[in-house]
């Protein structure tokens, strides 16, 4: 066994990454993976499932929004519970979840059974986010934090490839149900992995590492009194209520001011999770990802619909662009990680999403050359949708290990509810002009939005207005985060080393 975590030992190139923390790496880019199958398969097989239960278009479609009526709860319960007994049982928690509804939905007999299918997918989806991504990116060596990210966020695009090939050889032979069956298959493999992974390096060192032996309680301030505590749930529900009708048939007629009632109990448990002090730093961090998803998510979720409809593409040749698109996604993310750790994280990020408005409108302007549209589609997602893969770097480093997965899981989940409304909002656009037009008109506006709000840095800003002391990234040790010990804690492995393998 080599000694990786002895003291002053020299270090260069790809021998800085250990074996347990590539297994680590492997454990959570399989969840990242399954992220990306289940959202293309909902969306293969929705004509399948409706067919099979009779259902109305607008009925069916619920089936997909579904899973974001609970990634709010269970990217901030699992969060939570990373943070206080550990990232690998969070990780282990999330992934078991997601198998049950995955499982669940290949049995489903009616439409019922599977949006409940739907609920628990996203309980475990969300967090799967929060624990993989925090746990990788504190096993990961300080400096390789942001490649790490890119890396983990390249398997949600590897899924919606699989996904897009496993379709054309499942469905019409096995139906519809093998797919979700087949999908468990990679699940099991995540929980035979992780079930033997060691704890997470900063969290081991700051949190399991403290003598008198205190673990944080990130909901501690949702439940000190009676009042708050009743006063709290009673808000989740409402919460939970508004977004169950916004994303089913149920809430038509009332979904702006049902949003309205959801946004305003989303954005009080950020002021109370935030404090005093932090509450700034939430709600501008959410508003940040809801940007992210709005400029991003109308060209994953309608991009079939306007190849189809507007181009009159044959199904095999939407195969052949969604395969562009998903191996430039891919790829963008492995880019994002290098330019992220050479540049800084915010640098990349602004930098890489102004390259990207280069090729927007070319995109929707070619029309009858297969090979220029995959070419142009590749590079645009690959700097566009690619720079996502260091998202997870970028929101974790605003907070302390102690609150890290919690605050993650409930910020990056809330923000992503902007992944619902995008498709409702580039549909919309395009009643008055042509589906290209507005998906074009739509990414390049929104992606100056987040343009201004990452590379001005604007969260960390907001946030400074109420709390001048904190540092500017908590996982760099340069920045004042990473590798500072909480009072009376005892010193462990180096920042960013998982814990040694056992001989």
């Amino acid at each position: 066994m080599r000694p990786w975590n002895i003291p002053g030992r020299l270090r260069s190139g790809w021998l800085e990454v250990t074996p347990s923390q590539w297994k680590a790496m492997f454990a959570a880019w399989i969840g990242y993976l399954l992220d990306g199958f289940d959202f293309v398969l909902i969306t293969l097989v929705l004509t399948d499932i409706a067919d099979e239960f009779h259902l109305r278009t607008a009925t069916a479609a619920s089936l997909i929004s579904g899973a974001f009526i609970t990634r709010w709860l269970g990217g901030a319960a699992l969060g939570a519970m990373g943070d206080r007994y550990g990232r690998r049982a969070a990780m282990i928690t999330s992934i078991l979840l997601y198998s049950l509804g995955t499982f669940a939905c290949g049995f489903a007999w009616d439409y019922t059974s599977l949006f409940v299918a739907r609920l628990v997918i996203g309980l475990g989806m969300a967090g799967e986010y929060s624990a993989g991504a925090t746990y990788v990116l504190e096993s990961w060596p300080t400096r390789w934090r942001n490649r790490a990210s890119g890396f983990l966020i390249s398997g949600y695009a590897g899924g919606t490839v699989l996904a897009a090939e496993l379709y054309k050889w499942v469905v019409p032979y096995g139906g519809w149900r093998w797919m979700f069956w087949i999908g468990v298959l990679p699940v099991l493999v995540a929980v035979w992995v992780r079930r033997s992974l060691p704890e997470a390096g900063d969290w081991q060192r700051q949190i399991a590492a403290r003598p008198d032996g205190e673990r944080p309680n990130p909901f501690r301030p949702l439940f000190t009194g009676r009042i708050r505590g009743w006063g709290n749930t009673a808000l989740a529900a409402t919460a939970s209520v508004a977004l169950f009708c916004v994303f089913t048939p149920v809430g038509a007629g009332g979904v702006p001011w049902l949003s309205g009632v959801a946004a305003l109990c989303l954005i009080a448990f950020a002021v109370q999770l935030g404090g005093r002090r932090g509450w700034l730093l939430y709600v501008s961090l959410m508003a940040t990802v809801f940007c992210a998803f709005l400029y991003s998510w109308p060209i994953q979720a309608l991009l079939p619909t306007y190849l189809k409809t507007d181009l009159g593409y044959a199904p095999a040749q939407v195969t052949d662009v969604m395969f562009y698109a998903g191996f430039g996604t891919m790829a963008g993310c492995w880019l994002a990680g290098f330019v992220g750790d050479l540049l800084g994280t915010r640098r990349a990020y602004a930098y890489t999403l102004l390259a990207s408005l280069a090729f927007v409108f070319p995109v929707f302007a070619v029309r009858d050359s297969l090979p220029a549209l995959g070419v142009l589609i590749f590079v645009l997602l690959a700097l566009g949708q690619g720079i996502s893969g260091i998202l997870p770097k970028y929101l974790a480093g605003h907070f302390p290990t102690a609150t890290r997965a919690a605050s993650l899981g409930f910020v990056y989940n809330v923000g992503a509810l902007g992944g619902a409304v995008a498709p409702v909002l580039g549909a919309r656009l395009a009643e008055g002009m042509p589906l290209g037009r507005a998906l074009a008109q739509l990414t390049f506006g929104l992606t100056l939005v987040v343009v201004l709000l990452v590379g001005g840095n604007i969260p960390q800003r907001l946030g400074r207005l109420a709390d001048r002391r904190a540092p500017d990234d908590h996982l760099v040790p340069e920045a004042g985060g990473a590798g500072t010990l909480p009072a009376g804690a005892a010193p462990g492995p180096a920042s960013g080393d998982a814990a040694p393998e056992s001989p």
